[in-house]
């Protein structure tokens, strides 16, 4: 079984390193792939690498990049990965990149202990890895994201289920949805779930995800997915199963809320949102297999995953207001306020008379975020951009939908959804919910520092 598994993944990954020779030659840059050792508990005997290249952001994202079977370190940093690494040396993030030891080089998403958070799996040493990078380079917590190819796809939807307070994104090409590799008799290849044939509901799918972090109700990362219509050694059908999966994690429906082609024979579809970073974007490649065409289309994957704008950080909003301010609807006379003085995730926002309570101090900052209570940021329901959808305080998390932009004109807009902080109907009752309206530069629409 492992012989025929190592020969079908290397026939499939023949084309992946047939086109890594056929890249242009780049310069040679001062930064290297270094490996490095002792970097906590790696109860599989995993190798660890690190990419830092020679101009780092003041506080970097990083990047997990996670290889295919048969794969190696150097082999996916040198090839279908490459893309990554040219936008690291642009964009100033830092790549960590696991390495499997065992027969096969295959990354285990199948037995017990690799589908239990901190369960001593394969999971596990990646997570010391990703923990010890993080410490060392004063890394965004907020663009901490992992990529995969086949077998590190399977491994990549693994961590986003099992990690999901640590990665805030995930892209996947040619993958299956998190635990369908699942065994119970030691083996890491499931037939069943690479024939495609492992079918299941959303609503499944998403239970499968959740008990790999048992209680958890905060967020799942953002996910990308990417399959070959015409792949046969992880078949189509899993793009589908994927699709379910991200989407009931993130509480949407099956229905796109955005479609297009990006490029001849590309469908590309989005989910939750109309925007770059949707809760859950998905290309299918019709005609091709288990070997992507990804040349040309990993811009799309680093916007995706935030990876393109560590070096200078973004301006200002401005005006700002002081720490702590409060913030007055010029229609209603009354505060941006989170209701019942809440600070679970999911409180909604409403207006209230203005009391100076910790509740209703806003603080601005740099990364467009407008936080109360120091750690919980004004964020848009689901990454929504439609009219009348409510706002709310989540943790911050770096998302668009937890950006916003003070405008000249008294306006807050909501960046990620264009539209305007609003008070429905123009209330002025106190305990009246806001939520983001088309911008029209009505008195309910603009707002006052105090």
């Amino acid at each position: 079984m492992r012989r025929g598994l190592r020969a079908i993944l290397a026939a499939a990954a023949l084309p992946l390193m047939i086109a890594s020779l056929l890249l242009a030659v780049r310069p040679a840059a001062a930064a290297s792939l270094t490996q490095v050792t002792n970097f906590g508990n790696n109860p599989t005997n995993l190798n660890m690498y690190i990419y830092v290249p020679d101009r780092v952001a003041a506080r970097p994202a990083m990047l997990v990049m996670v290889h295919y079977c048969t794969g190696t370190a150097s082999g996916v940093f040198n090839s279908v990965g490459r893309d990554y690494v040219t936008a690291a040396d642009r964009y100033g993030y830092i790549i960590v990149v696991p390495e499997a030891t065992r027969e096969g080089r295959c990354f285990d998403v199948s037995t017990p202990a690799a589908l239990r958070r901190d369960g001593g799996g394969d999971s596990t040493g990646i997570m010391s890895m990703a923990t010890w990078a993080r410490q060392r380079y004063n890394v965004d917590p907020a663009r901490i994201v992992v990529s995969g190819f086949s077998s590190g796809a399977m491994m990549t939807n693994v961590l986003a289920a099992q990690y999901p307070d640590v990665f805030t994104a995930a892209a996947t090409f040619s993958g299956v949805p998190a635990g369908c590799f699942a065994t119970t008799n030691g083996s890491l290849w499931n037939s069943q779930c690479s024939g495609g044939n492992l079918i299941k509901s959303a609503q499944q799918w998403g239970d499968q995800a959740r008990a790999m972090y048992p209680g958890y109700t905060g967020r799942y990362p953002r996910m990308q997915l990417w399959h070959g219509s015409t792949d046969t050694t992880l078949a189509y059908p899993n793009f589908g199963e994927e699709i379910k999966q991200w989407t009931n994690l993130h509480g949407l429906g099956q229905t796109a809320t955005f479609t297009d082609s990006p490029r001849s024979g590309v469908t590309r579809t989005r989910y939750g949102a109309t925007t770059t970073q949707a809760p859950v974007e998905a290309f299918s490649f019709a005609g091709y297999g288990h070997s992507l065409p990804l040349d040309g289309m990993f811009p799309h994957a680093i916007t995706f995953l935030g990876l393109d704008g560590g070096v200078t950080p973004s301006p200002s909003p401005t005006p700002t207001p002081p720490v702590g301010s409060a913030v007055r609807g010029v229609d209603s006379g009354r505060c941006l306020d989170v209701t019942g003085v809440s600070q679970a995730n999911g409180a909604l926002a409403q207006i209230w008379d203005c009391n100076g309570q910790n509740n209703q101090k806003w603080t601005s900052n740099g990364a467009s975020e407008l936080r109360v209570y120091g750690n919980k940021c004004l964020d848009v329901s689901n990454q929504s951009t439609t009219d009348g959808i409510q706002v709310q305080i989540w943790e911050c998390n770096g998302q668009n939908n937890q950006k916003w932009r003070f405008n000249s004109d008294g306006t807050i807009t909501a960046i990620g959804a264009n539209k305007c902080l609003d008070v429905p109907n123009n209330a002025t009752a106190n305990g009246t919910k806001l939520a983001i309206w088309s911008c029209n530069g009505g008195g309910n629409q603009r707002w006052t520092r105090i």
